[in-house]
């Protein structure tokens, strides 16, 4: 079986009536997992996807929402373990006085 053969199983499975450029979404891939950090790679084909499908977009325009991301990837500068700047003048509460027994007893089930 190869790629297109997967592709087309999976659209019948889950019911999609679509064509797939299967180059574009690898590219798209490839550049997101180098530059931003490779688990980012699927999570943007799937936000891409579900782009396209909110817009119930054409080929033409499904191009150019992966420009607009390949785009973002390309000028990622942000080192995968960077702190999230929103996160980084918040507080930390100091809960070092809360008795956190139970939150371990719920992980050991």
């Amino acid at each position: 079986m190869n790629l297109h053969d997967w592709i087309d199983e999976l659209s019948d499975v889950l019911d999609v009536d679509t064509e797939v450029d299967e180059g574009l979404v690898l590219d798209l891939a490839r550049t997101v997992a180098k530059s931003v950090e490779r688990p980012a790679a699927p999570i943007t084909a799937y936000l891409l996807g579900f782009a396209a499908g909110a817009q119930d977009a054409n080929p033409e325009v499904i191009e150019k929402l992966a420009a607009r991301a390949q785009a973002l990837a390309d000028g990622w500068d942000r080192p995968s373990d960077a702190p999230d700047p929103d996160d980084i003048d918040d507080e930390v509460p100091d809960d070092s006085i809360v008795d956190h027994t139970a939150d371990e007893e719920a992980f050991e089930d």
